[in-house]
This record gives C-alpha cells, structure tokens and sequence, in this order.
C-alpha cells in the first residue's frame, strides 16, 4: 500500500494542527474530563494542543499528512523531545488560565497527573497522534509512527506515551510499546490514561 508523505508541519501549520487535534480527540473522555460541557470544548481543547503543538514544534517535531483532497491536514503526530533540555512553553500559567477558564482546576489536575507519572529516562514522548474522523482506519497514524520509529531506532532513542482506551493500547502494542508499571494513571473523576514505553 502506498501511504501519503510525511512532511514537517510548518510555523503557520500549528493553529490547524491544534485543531485537527482538538477535532479528533472530541469525544475522548479524557477530554469530556477537561471540558465538560460539548458546546465549549472544542474551542477550549483547541486552543490547549495548539500552545502544547506551538511548543513541540520548537523542542520537538510536528509531522504532518496533508488532506488527500487538498484541503487543510488528515494526520499529525506531535513529539516532545525529552533527550535535551526544553523550557516550559512561554507564559504556560498565564496562557492555560486565560483559555481554559472556569475549568483551570481541570487543566491543572492534568498536569499534575503528568507530571507525577513521566519517566525521567531520555526519550521522545509522542503527546498527540491524532487523524482527522474523515480519514480514519486507513493507516496514517500507524504510518506516522513507523517512520518516527524506524528514526528513533537507528538513533537508540526509546519512546512513551498516554494512551486513551484500550483500542489505542492495542495499536501501540502492535508497534512495539509495552505497558508500563503502574500502566494506568487516573483523573480526578476516574478516567484513566495508560503508560506505555517503547524501547530501543
């Protein structure tokens, strides 16, 4: 099967990366979490991943999958670079309050969560893989990893990342992560994430 290019998204890229991610993740409890109610959520998630991507995109790499039709993007994947040391994004406290609102305590469990559970090892983190709900189940996410993958392999880099659900565990196990120890973490309401590591 012949996959579509990937390519580096580009510094004008970030706001519709944000976005692709925020489209995809919509339903994610994880997220129902952050923003409960629908009406506000995409607009406040979106402007969450487009700081975090923003980020990534200077200590990190964004990868993207144009739309086959040519319109905006199908697929992004969006790394953290944890083998060198990276500021945290400029103004994050001010900016998180300014467009999270009312739901800040959420936000803030979120990173606290995090935080507590990252591993301290050198590694990439894969924070976002994220395919727009038209191109679904074609094989872009996988794509997207295999090509960071065969990278991190050749560079003796080892890799994590919070998986959603357990349909996300079973992908990422066929890609070589392995469940780690505690392998769930959980929000203040009980929704989980789950801790996987990809080793050299």
């Amino acid at each position: 099967m012949t996959y579509p290019e990937i390519r580096p998204a580009r510094a004008d890229e970030i706001p519709a990366v944000g976005q692709l991610v925020g489209l995809s993740f919509l339903d994610l409890p994880q997220c129902a979490y952050l923003v409960p109610p629908l009406t506000a959520r995409l607009t406040v998630t979106t402007d969450y991943f487009t700081m975090l991507t923003e980020h990534a995109h200077s200590y990190g790499r964004v990868d993207v999958i144009d739309n086959p039709d040519g319109a905006g993007l199908a697929a992004t994947a969006v790394w953290f670079d944890y083998t060198r040391e990276a500021p945290d994004p400029a103004n994050y406290e001010e900016r998180l309050r300014s467009m999270a609102g009312e739901y800040l305590d959420r936000f803030q469990a979120l990173d606290v969560l995090f935080e507590k559970h990252h591993p301290h090892e050198e590694h990439l983190h894969l924070a976002f893989l994220a395919v727009h709900p038209d191109h679904q189940d074609h094989g872009l996410g996988s794509h997207l990893m295999e090509r960071t993958h065969a990278e991190l392999g050749q560079a003796g880099t080892p890799a994590y990342l919070e998986a959603t659900n357990e349909n996300n565990v079973r992908l990422y196990r066929r890609h070589g992560y392995a469940d780690m120890d505690p392998f769930e973490m959980l929000l203040p309401d009980g929704t989980p994430f789950f801790r996987m590591w990809r080793a050299v």
